[in-house]
């Protein structure tokens, strides 16, 4: 059984519910494993730093007259279709990935650059994954009924939404446990998408759902991710039944 960090230890903590928000507690307890396990309100230096970092991703607005963002889109275009030039970055061919129109800019507005950082990191990292959903190699059912790069999209504004890290006060153990898994893991962030890329995909196939479905695929993805953020044996990102999903 892995040892607690030492930054679980400390003063004021308490075990039950949610009741706990706003009562000015250091500590914070909920059971795991059958015993209660403390999670802390107040952040270590790590925690702070990364935290710090990712909250400044996330405030970053897509600018297409950034050279920096330019080359971002060009490189997504490069990992997604690769051996297949783009004629420009303003082109119908944007559309091949699901995006609504010629100029992809104009979706990023609901989540900002992070979301083109997401899709780049999924791309790169998880390359055939990646391939399978944007092709849908060997899919069935509604196949082709949601617009991937725009689910991606959504997908980073949910996660946004659920992990609530512009909150003053932690709100949700999700929030508290994701931080832990944040300073074991800079790149936790864009690897939870990545998770709820392929739960949500997998959702959308069971439920054969339509794009008027979205929503709600949406909403029980976020669900699933929360379930297994808060079991016993996940103390990673790699750790959700989920990740397994990969390839």
């Amino acid at each position: 059984m892995r040892k607690s960090p030492d930054w679980l230890y400390a003063d004021h903590a308490t075990c039950g519910s949610p009741a706990w928000i706003g009562k000015g507690l250091t500590c914070v307890c909920f059971k795991r494993k059958g015993n209660c396990q403390r999670i802390c309100i107040s952040l270590t230096p790590l925690q702070e730093e990364r935290l710090r970092r990712l909250k400044r991703r996330m405030k970053v607005y897509f600018d297409g007259s950034m050279f920096d963002h330019q080359e971002a889109l060009r490189a997504l275009w490069s990992a997604s279709f690769p051996g297949q030039e783009l004629q420009s970055l303003i082109s119908e061919q944007w559309k091949e990935m699901g995006w609504q129109g010629r100029d992809p800019s104009t979706d990023f507005r609901g989540a900002g650059f992070i979301s083109l950082e997401n899709l780049l990191f999924f791309a790169k990292t998880f390359s055939t994954s990646f391939q399978l959903l944007l092709k849908k190699q060997g899919g069935k059912g509604a196949v082709w009924e949601y617009p991937f790069a725009v689910a991606g999209v959504n997908i980073t504004f949910m996660i946004m939404q659920m992990l609530d890290l512009d909150a003053t006060k932690p709100r949700t153990f999700v929030r508290a446990v994701f931080l832990q898994m944040l300073s074991e893991n800079e790149w936790a962030f864009d690897l939870l998408y990545c998770v709820a890329f392929v739960v949500m995909d997998k959702q959308w196939l069971e439920r054969n759902a339509t794009y008027m479905e979205f929503n709600d695929v949406l909403k029980s993805t976020r669900v699933q991710l929360e379930k297994e953020l808060l079991m016993d044996d996940v103390l990673r990102i790699e750790d959700m039944p989920s990740y397994n999903l990969l390839c």
